[in-house]
């Protein structure tokens, strides 16, 4: 029977290692299940005592929003059905393909049984469990309609991948034609060019200006590679450093939401983002200035966080919601309209809901609309670089049929 060596965490939160046999990786893992150790690794040990690693699925992805959705919707369901929290805690965390997440669920369950509310015992893995998704099930617990909230939470996940989903599907086109256009060019100039380079030589005539630059370009991509790459790099790190600074960060996003489309749909995805998570928080019984300062945190934009935070101010003063958001000038005003009708009825949380149900319809439209100015754009781009590189590399041979025709 072979023997597996593993390491695991055992219920009291140590970490063991050690080795049993078992016939497979399956026995293996339920063998160490019973003795309430959750596997970080098994490996099967080959004859001469060496290791065979095997993959254990899931180990080391991290823990994905697409997990914490299944979570949600199974544990509403087994809320509803009557089962005590613990219970579901020991139920989902045994049944967890994941092992990170196992370890997290673990944890909680163990939380738990010590005497903490299960949104406490949330908040002490805030890797996993963002600042909105412990506070609305504190307010689940405290309203007692924690399936109802859990419910929610896992909607308002799928909605927000896939919103997040729709803007990287949108860059992955272009980002993918640019590097591939860049990596053309850059094998032309590496190896095509310079033998072009060397039949000019024996012109003996000085080669037009747009041949002489890509010369000069592919020479200067031979000898001095090391420093375009140091270059490259170098913008990146101090672009990144100024986005980490406040100012630096301000300025830059200020910028993006000025740029002709993308700026639109960058304030277009803010806007379904903000109205949404609100929409969500309110209906979940989250206390209105606790829920903007949450949600300013998930704008993605200072701009837009800095206008988030100013109607926090002025509606703990006793104004309205919308009044400051329309002084903002950030959101459009169809929005700040939508939600002083919605402040006026009384359903505040139910218009927010209409408003990010019309913006993320808005974000598709905004998305089909780039990536179609996108591809025009990118065949122009394509087809002038590497054309205008054939033709400098040909022009000198233009030149000297024409001279010798002449």
């Amino acid at each position: 029977m072979p023997t597996f060596v593993y390491t695991g965490k055992t219920a009291a939160g140590e970490m063991k290692k050690g080795e049993l046999q078992a016939a497979n990786l399956a026995q293996a893992t339920a063998a160490l299940r019973r003795q309430a150790i959750v596997p970080a690794s098994i490996n099967q040990k080959k004859a001469g005592g060496f290791a065979l690693k095997i993959k254990i699925p899931g180990l080391g992805g991290g823990v994905k929003t697409k997990d914490l959705v299944v979570f949600s919707r199974q544990f509403a369901t087994m809320i509803d059905a009557g089962l005590p929290l613990v219970q579901c805690l020991d139920i989902l965390a045994s049944q967890q393909e994941n092992p990170e997440f196992k370890r997290v669920l673990f944890d909680v369950k163990g939380a738990v049984e010590g005497g903490s509310t299960f949104a406490d015992s949330l908040r002490k893995h805030p890797k996993v469990f963002d600042e909105l998704y412990v506070n609305l099930i504190a307010a689940g617990e405290v309203g007692g309609i924690l399936d109802t909230i859990l419910n929610r939470l896992s909607g308002f996940l799928e909605k927000n991948e896939k919103l997040k989903g729709k803007i990287k599907g949108a860059m992955t086109y272009p980002t993918a034609v640019i590097v591939i256009a860049c990596l053309v060019v850059a094998g032309l100039l590496l190896w095509v060019v310079p033998i072009f380079e060397e039949m000019f030589a024996g012109f003996g005539q000085a080669l037009p200006a747009p041949t002489q630059v890509v010369v000069n370009l592919s020479r200067a991509l031979q000898y001095y590679w090391y420093l375009i790459i140091g270059a490259i790099v170098g913008i990146g790190v101090a672009l990144n450093r100024i986005y980490k600074v406040p100012k630096g960060r301000k300025v830059m996003d200020a910028l993006f939401l000025k740029i002709p489309v993308v700026g639109d749909l960058i304030r277009k995805t803010a806007v379904a983002r903000f109205t949404r998570t609100l929409g969500t928080m309110l209906s979940s019984g989250v206390p209105i200035l606790e829920g903007l300062e949450i949600v300013s945190k998930t704008s993605g934009n200072v701009i837009i966080e800095e206008a988030i935070m100013k109607a926090r101010m002025s509606l703990s003063q006793g104004k309205t919601l919308a009044e400051p958001l329309i002084e903002t000038k950030v959101f459009p005003g169809m929005v700040t309209q939508m939600i002083s009708v919605g402040e006026s009825t009384g359903a505040l949380d139910t218009m927010l809901t209409k408003i990010a149900d019309f913006y993320e319809e808005e974000v598709d439209a905004a998305v089909d609309a780039l990536t179609s100015l996108i591809e025009p754009m990118l065949m122009a781009f394509l087809g002038i670089v590497v054309g205008g590189l054939v033709i400098a590399l040909y022009l000198p041979i233009f030149q000297i049929a024409g001279a010798a025709a002449g």
